[in-house]
């Protein structure tokens, strides 16, 4: 497999879901980065290796089509078979626009890449992630978007090799224009999909003035915020918060769940994390069943002990 991985970046850093895919298709075969932006050579360093770096004021703001345009030239020009993605709103977009182009195959809410009898299989959960299902390609060019979360990068990158991408845009790819770039104005720390610490918050905090006890022991911990898809329904949390099947996939190395229960579709979203502590008034709840650490109790009891705690020894 020749594949070429889409990083992509926010501000002056590449997304950590995408230096993970990277990481991934480099251990089954030769993998390069695509960087598409202005002032992005920089970032190259991160991701290591092969870096093909398209600059050009076009490419500014996070519109899909005109990396579309990059990234088919580069599959065509370079011979490339395999294009792969971490999934997000802007990557899902290219992905779609790429597979439109090329006349290729798209698998997305993959989980694993592995390669089967010499073919590439991807692999992807289904019914609740109870199982798991095979995805092929018959297309020549294959694309493939990849949970966010579903990999960590490798933690040393080789010495960069940077290469010029050319950036020939279609006329129709420059009609869209980006009139504002906008941000959750609640969110604050690192995000989700980056955070090496995860604490989030379920129905069990009672309502949406809970999460100010999930907030502070977020900050005590240098981490970041998640939320249940039932608190995110009941308008308790923004969505960019939330962890499990319908939300967001993410691996830290903690994971604080407090008064969550534990159902399967919140389960698929945070498994992957490195540690699990849960706390939980029920001792019953199903999350005590893969918790590393479990505690009963009244959460409005001992979450704020234990913040003052962490506040005090950081202190």
């Amino acid at each position: 497999m020749r594949a070429l991985v889409f990083l992509e970046h926010h501000g002056d850093a590449i997304a950590k879901a995408s230096l993970g895919v990277l990481a991934r298709a480099r251990s089954l075969g030769e993998a390069e980065g695509v960087l598409a932006g202005e002032g992005v050579r920089g970032l190259a360093g991160a991701a290591g290796g092969v870096v093909w770096v398209a600059e050009d004021p076009r490419l500014a703001p996070p519109l899909p089509a005109p990396r579309v345009d990059v990234l088919a030239k580069l599959v065509r020009d370079e011979g490339f078979d395999a294009v792969l993605f971490a999934q997000s709103v802007l990557a899902s977009d290219v992905a779609a626009g790429l597979a439109a182009r090329l006349d290729a195959g798209l698998n997305w809410d993959l989980a694993d890449l592995v390669e089967q009898d010499g073919v590439l299989v991807g692999k992807r959960p289904a019914l609740a992630d109870s199982v798991w299902v095979d995805a092929g390609w018959t297309s020549g060019v294959r694309l493939a978007l990849f949970r966010a979360g579903a990999f960590d990068p490798a933690p040393d990158a080789p010495p960069a090799e940077v290469r010029e991408a050319a950036v020939e845009l279609e006329p129709h790819s420059l009609l869209a224009e980006l009139v504002e770039a906008a941000s959750d104005e609640g969110e604050s720390g690192p995000s989700i999909e980056d955070a090496d610490v995860i604490v989030a918050g379920g129905r069990g905090l009672g309502g949406p003035e809970g999460f100010a006890l999930v907030e502070a022991l977020a900050d005590a911990l240098g981490g970041a915020v998640g939320a249940t898809r039932a608190v995110v329904d009941a308008g308790w949390y923004p969505y960019s918060a939330q962890v499990g099947q319908t939300g967001k996939t993410v691996s830290p190395k903690l994971y604080v769940a407090v008064g969550i229960s534990g159902a399967i579709q919140h389960k698929v979203g945070m498994q992957g994390a490195g540690t699990i502590v849960a706390v939980n008034k029920d001792p019953h709840a199903p999350i005590f069943e893969y918790a590393d650490l479990g505690v009963v109790g009244d959460l409005h009891e001992i979450v704020p002990r234990l913040t003052e705690l962490l506040r005090a020894r950081r202190g």
